[in-house]
């Protein structure tokens, strides 16, 4: 049978690539392709190859009945189970259907289905009470072997990290101490980068906002990294002039563009800002404007009847108008995902258009070319750095910082992301020996029972399974004796005589501790090279120092702990323990 397109390599690939895991596995599998990069084709090409009955599900109607077009535009029939859409056919071989209705009505969805495809799947949650999860375990009743594919352009989640765990270029996401991810592997993957330099995309001019900024670092965020709607009113209500200067910039660079789309913070604030934009060129959506007035406004739009589209988190996916060349983002959030889909929206081709402008007045600080990292980042100064493992030589990348001649002087990363036992085609060695991560660790917690390193947030030793005391605990205890300091660091000096080697931890407050260590001594030795030669320029180039000579040449890069803990002898104090990659509630010096 002949296909109305031609799959684009890359989507040939992720097909492939799909065939080939659920051929050898029934474990969840994710593909990452860009907004814009069609995965409705993807989509519709599995559903064709396929031969046993699947469901391809999405959480808004638009992508219902995007992905169910693409389908029978191969001249075959798919039904639709969407209340939005009214229509509730399950009977056919491929189901196009909205998650919510779906999880309605489990009970119409008793047949042995082969596949799921979930599109956004970054939506799903590790929640077995989700409705995802709800639905794949209803089917899989029905199919124990039950194969779950997701797609998404933004494979993580905020409060979660990353949504799979093992990547097919040989790597793992996160770390092992976290809950298991919705999906086990990353089957096939393209960067923004690569559809951009390929002309597959439109590329994004960012630019600096020319006028003031709303500043929301003043606001408490939740767990989801958002903020309370009516604290940003209340900020917001407090800088209408700021707001009027940005739309003021807004309509005088949208002269020269086709088509703007602007994402407002609150429903108060959309309201402000259409009320500075020109009448017969707007549109508002909110989540409350109703459904056939919505579809009128984005039709009126799509056919450049309007120009300008204000809108408060309703168009992040499932809407396509490739002249889109402008987003404005008055909004602030703290979700890499949430970002790229904004974006996203102004990066398809259309006829005549060479870029989208994105400028971002509300300071979110996201590297829309290095999601890859997949955390947020640890202050506005980080960028992506590359870190090679010194026990692996694996590759990582973390979020760091750069010199002015662009070595990595800081990163925050904490252990190896390198998966061993792969061959050069990222198969395991033996079937029976699946790949492991590298164990080598950058930043470590080391149990005080048998001395293993663990996750720096690890409550429990992963080799000997005793408890590891909470650094909070430590200081807490030492803060209630009388004879104890406890110092928070602000850096070491080190003092050289002979064989012995001084440390002078300097506190924030002009305090100082001391402890010396002689070279001569095998034991003193090794436990200043586990505290420190270990630990030597963040991890990255581990030294088993053998003099004091050697410390003294690479002194700078010794990194210091952030507290020390002394306890009074008769004449001095003596170190008690010292602190490294502190990460609780006790921030300053005491």
């Amino acid at each position: 049978m002949t296909t109305p397109f031609t799959l684009r390599p890359y989507q040939q690939e992720a097909v492939d690539a799909t065939l080939k895991h659920f051929r050898k596995s029934s474990e969840a599998a994710v593909i990452v392709l860009p907004t814009g990069a069609g995965k409705s084709l993807v989509i519709a090409e599995l559903a064709r190859l396929a031969r046993r009955k699947i469901l391809v599900l999405t959480h808004v109607k638009e992508l219902v009945e995007q992905n169910h077009a693409k389908y029978q535009s191969y001249g075959l029939n798919g039904g639709i189970f969407s209340a939005g859409l009214k229509r509730r056919e399950s009977q056919h071989q491929v189901t196009f259907a909205s998650v919510q209705s779906v999880s309605a009505n489990l009970d119409q969805f008793q047949h042995e289905y082969s596949l799921i495809i979930i599109d956004e799947c970054h939506r799903v949650s590790g929640e077995d009470t989700s409705q995802y999860q709800r639905i794949i375990e209803q089917l899989r009743q029905q199919n124990d072997n039950l194969k779950v594919l997701g797609l998404t352009a933004t494979p993580y989640r905020l409060g979660m990290g990353w949504i799979y765990r093992y990547h097919h270029h040989g790597f793992v996401r996160g770390s092992s101490e976290e809950k298991d991810k919705p999906f086990r592997h990353c089957i096939y993957e393209l960067p923004l980068s690569y559809m951009i330099r390929r002309g597959y995309l439109t590329k994004p001019e960012l630019v600096d906002a020319a006028v003031a900024q709303y500043d929301f670092s003043v606001l408490a965020q939740n767990s989801f990294g958002e903020y309370a709607e009516k604290e940003v009113n209340q900020l917001l209500s407090k800088h209408q002039r700021v707001t009027r200067a940005i739309i003021e910039q807004v309509m005088e660079l949208a002269d020269k563009r086709k088509a703007v789309m602007i994402f407002a913070a609150t429903v108060d604030h959309a309201k402000e800002i259409t009320s500075y934009l020109p009448q017969s060129q707007t549109a508002l959506i909110t989540g409350a404007t109703d459904l056939k007035t919505r579809d009128d406004l984005i039709q009126r739009f799509k056919l450049r009847q309007l120009k300008y589209l204000v809108n408060v988190s309703v168009l992040t996916t499932g809407f396509d108008a490739p002249h889109v060349d402008f987003i404005a983002i008055l909004r602030p959030t703290q979700s890499v995902s949430l970002y790229q889909q904004i974006v996203g929206r102004g990066l398809r081709l259309d006829e005549g258009k060479s870029d989208c402008l994105v400028i971002d007045y509300a300071g979110n600080h996201v590297n829309l070319y290095h999601p890859e990292v997949g955390e947020k980042k640890p202050n506005p100064d980080s960028e992506p750095v590359q870190v090679f493992c010194p026990g692996c030589g694996f590759a990582n990348i973390f979020w760091g910082k750069k010199d002015s001649q662009g070595q990595v002087i800081e990163h925050y990363g904490r252990r190896c992301q390198g998966l061993l036992g792969l061959d050069d085609d990222g198969n395991p060695f033996a079937s029976d020996q699946p790949p492991v991560q590298c164990d080598y660790r950058f930043r470590f917690k080391e149990c005080a029972h048998c001395g293993a390193e663990n996750d720096i947030a690890a409550r429990k030793c992963h080799q000997c399974h005793t408890a590891i005391i909470d650094p909070d605990d430590k200081l807490k205890d030492a803060l209630k004796l009388k004879d104890a300091l406890v110092i928070r660091c602000a850096g070491i000096s080190l003092n050289i005589n002979g064989s012995k080697l001084k440390i002078i931890y300097h506190g924030e407050d002009g305090e100082e501790l001391t402890e010396s260590f002689d070279f001569t001594k095998p034991a003193q030795r090794a436990v200043f090279n586990r505290l420190f030669g270990r630990r030597l320029a963040n991890s990255q180039t581990p030294v088993n120092f053998k003099s004091v000579e050697e410390v003294a040449q690479v002194q700078s890069l010794l990194t210091a702990p952030d507290f020390v803990v002394a306890r009074k002898q008769k004449h001095y104090w003596q170190i008690q323990d010292r602190v490294f990659d502190y990460q609780g509630r006790y921030r300053k010096a005491f």
